[in-house]
């Protein structure tokens, strides 16, 4: 005979069914992406190919980014914010299209030169092996024996690693800084001399990258301190793989390729890219409805508890990133003031990329369990409202009527405790009246 106290229940948070989480759809971007310039580009790409539009219009975002240089800044607290970023496209070996998705860049890139070479940035497709060989591609000048060597003058660099995962080798070796100098570069950050023997340095870098990588590479290669240190979370990934079969892809018309390449040059004349010495010299703003729409999705969205403190520290810098994405589009707009559409537009990218590392970095049965306990960190916080204080076992039998496991439970409210800033809190108390037992345990509203 059963025990009548191993009360048996179906609800799904105890006993999940056999084929829960087992399946689920790859990230698919909304439209809203694809704003502008940047959406022509990708549809002119992905017309006719089997190139994946939304890994077009990263590539493309990532060179206009660099194209445009230091000139644009976003002021926010004490920190300026340049037009610069750093794409990655996951997507599986020989279905991601992965070096298709740069291919019209490159072709828009030569007939900006043919119109203005001065306007175009340098670009590296060597591969990266260390933080000298980077700083040697845009530095301030050195003497090499008895010979001066001439500084570079332009430090807008677009760097194309079609195999990331070469970079992501060169920073296991020893002694290798290359990760440290992508981080600084990203940030803009000054790149100085690693080593004493080594006196080669570049000032003010405007470096920005796309990266193409399979998942096998890209969860098997990150090392623990490239997942926390902020490495990984300067990068905008995509998931995007192949959008269509076809065994004989159309080239892009020459005619298109030139319209698209005057439309960046009337961006890059509009923030006088060709004078890249010149730093700081045009200041962007938001507008009323921007800075309110910004606000409300730095409340909610852009600090969101994605359960996984791995999907947490991949994700920490979409803030900033947004900021970014949002001045890029407002410049194809021929304008400094970002507006509300911007930011939307931003938004939708930095949702596919939220999409696409939760895809790559949690199992689809890890998935449902994460948004099972997110449902349940939610529920807590609805009974802790109406509540305010309870034990956890009161939570148990009230919030959830002794329906949910003790691990999920726990699951739950530790999602709230580590959200940052805590959700709630937890303080023990003596029991009443002097009653045996170990202390109680009291949760409730961080902000009560």
């Amino acid at each position: 005979m059963a025990d009548p106290d191993q009360h048996q229940t179906a609800d799904e948070s105890t006993q999940p069914a056999a084929d829960v989480g087992l399946h689920r759809n790859a990230p698919h971007p909304h439209r809203t992406c694809l704003y502008g310039l940047v959406g022509e580009v990708a549809c002119a790409g992905g017309e006719g190919t089997e190139t994946n539009p939304y890994a077009i219009a990263a590539n493309f975002m990532a060179y206009l980014s660099c194209a445009i240089g230091r000139g644009v800044y976003l002021p926010i607290g004490n920190t300026w914010h340049h037009p610069r970023l750093f794409c990655l496209h996951i997507g599986r070996s020989g279905r991601g299209r992965k070096g298709d998705a740069v291919q019209l860049v490159l072709r828009i890139d030569q007939a900006l030169r043919d119109l203005d070479d001065g306007l175009a940035p340098q670009i590296h497709r060597g591969g990266l092996s260390s933080r000298e060989g980077l700083v040697a591609l845009m530095h301030d000048g050195y003497q090499q024996g008895k010979q001066d060597i001439q500084a570079i003058d332009d430090k807008r660099l677009w760097v194309v690693e079609s195999e990331f995962a070469n970079v992501l080798h060169q920073g296991r070796r020893e002694g290798n800084t290359l990760s440290a100098a992508l981080r600084d570069c990203w940030d803009g950050v000054s790149l100085k001399p690693a080593t004493k023997s080594n006196r080669m340095y570049a000032s003010h870098p405007h470096v920005c990258l796309s990266g193409a990588i399979s998942p096998p590479e890209l969860t098997g290669m990150l090392t623990t301190s490239e997942l926390t240190n902020g490495f990984a979370n300067r990068f905008l990934m995509i998931w995007a793989e192949r959008s269509q079969i076809l065994p004989f892809p159309k080239p892009t018309p020459q005619t298109i390729v030139d319209t698209l390449a005057n439309r960046v040059l009337e961006i890059l004349r509009f923030t006088e890219s060709d004078q890249p010495e010149r730093r700081d010299h045009l200041r962007m703003e938001l507008s009323a409805q921007a800075q309110w729409r910004y606000a409300q999705l730095y409340r909610t969205d852009l600090n969101e508890d994605q359960g996984s403190e791995i999907v947490n520290s991949m994700l920490e810098r979409r803030a900033p990133m947004l900021l970014r994405l949002a001045m890029l589009f407002a410049l194809t707009d021929l304008q400094t003031r970002i507006d509300a559409h911007h930011i939307d537009a931003a938004m939708a990218w930095m949702q596919f990329a939220t999409a696409s590392v939760r895809y790559v970095f949690v199992s689809a049965a890890d998935e449902a369990k994460l948004a099972k306990t997110l449902e349940l960190s939610a529920r807590v916080l609805t009974f802790l409202r109406e509540r305010g204080q309870a034990t956890r076992s009161q939570i148990n039998s009230e919030c959830f009527r002794g329906k949910v496991s003790k691990p999920m439970i726990d699951a739950s409210l530790e999602t709230l405790l580590s959200s940052t800033p805590p959700k709630i809190t937890v303080q023990t108390v003596d029991r009443k009246d002097g009653a045996p037992g170990a202390p109680l345990r009291l949760y409730g509203l961080a902000n009560a």
